[in-house]
């Protein structure tokens, strides 16, 4: 297809496709001649993930060009290359470790982690911004003087990995490393905000048949 319909099929102006162009978040089409270039159903996808990052998320275009990079580094593992694509999205504050807070917080993950079996997750702590995310939210809870610890967490852990075998189940229906991981990626922008919205519906609804309105 040619620029103004990709424009048109992906809802992204011409000027907009241009300046990704330029910011390199996305690769170039092929060239017809010295004025015009074709592009194809790789480049529409791409561009959905680029609105994604950058309309929907709100992710700075460096901050989305390094995700991209780790989304096309095809010399990484399917799971290193996927977890590298998550890992560089916008975190949460970086942990106190002088917290004592932190640092009970920091026991309970580990001590979840290890009664789950997430041995993964337990071996990418020191390097994982998302293990961060989850003590900086633990720790939020225990300075405020809730009993959370690894016992509470375990259950929802427990079905967040059911939610997580769905969400590869669905990856696996995309035929390349590249397609599932600009999907996982995007998923991770748009769908986390779908799965809060139900969770606070099953609250409303379980509430209602337990209680009454």
């Amino acid at each position: 297809m040619r620029l103004a319909e990709l424009s048109e099929r992906s809802g992204v102006s011409t000027a907009t496709i241009k300046y990704y162009l330029r910011e390199g978040l996305l690769a170039p089409g092929r060239q017809i001649n010295t004025t015009t270039a074709e592009y194809d159903e790789g480049h529409l996808r791409r561009l959905r993930l680029v609105r994604a990052l950058i309309q929907v998320g709100r992710i700075p275009v460096a901050t989305a060009r390094e995700v991209l990079g780790h989304v096309d580094d095809d010399s990484l593992g399917r799971t290193i290359r996927l977890g590298a694509a998550l890992w560089a999205l916008p975190q949460g504050a970086e942990p106190d470790e002088e917290d004592p807070a932190v640092v009970a917080a920091r026991r309970e993950v580990d001590r979840l982690l290890a009664g789950l079996g997430w041995e993964t997750a337990r071996e990418l702590s020191p390097l994982s911004p998302v293990h961060r995310s989850l003590v900086v939210a633990v720790a939020a809870l225990i300075r405020l003087g809730y009993s959370w610890d690894a016992e509470l967490m375990a259950p929802y852990a427990e079905l967040m990995h059911q939610v997580a075998r769905r969400d590869l189940d669905y990856l696996e229906t995309h035929a390349s490393d590249a397609e599932r991981v600009e999907t996982a990626v995007a998923a991770t922008v748009l769908f986390e905000p779908v799965l809060t919205a139900l969770h606070r519906l099953a609250q409303e609804e379980e509430s209602a048949r337990r209680y009454g309105l």
